[in-house]
């Protein structure tokens, strides 16, 4: 279930990262999602290499992981692209 439930958390994590980093991004609803998506990999892939464990269910813990790597991904993209 590992590359499953990264996407729908990093749907959700899309969204709830847009909702603490609020501002104008570069491409909209839309991009902030798919790198909310692509931050729940980086923050999955991560925690599992740290030790972590991974995001292996629906539970906080996860979730947390995933909002973690949306954020951080959100904000390169908006220091990237200068918004």
């Amino acid at each position: 279930m590992g590359i499953i439930s990264w996407i729908v958390f990093g749907l959700i994590a899309g969204i709830l990262a847009k909702l603490i980093m609020p501002g104008k991004d570069p491409g909209g609803m839309i991009v902030t999602i798919l790198i909310g998506v692509a931050g729940a990999m980086v923050g999955g892939f991560i925690s599992t290499s740290l030790g972590y464990g991974d995001i292996s269910g629906f539970d906080l813990r996860s979730l947390g992981i995933a909002i973690v790597g949306a954020l951080v991904l959100l904000f390169g993209y908006r220091t990237l692209k200068g918004a």
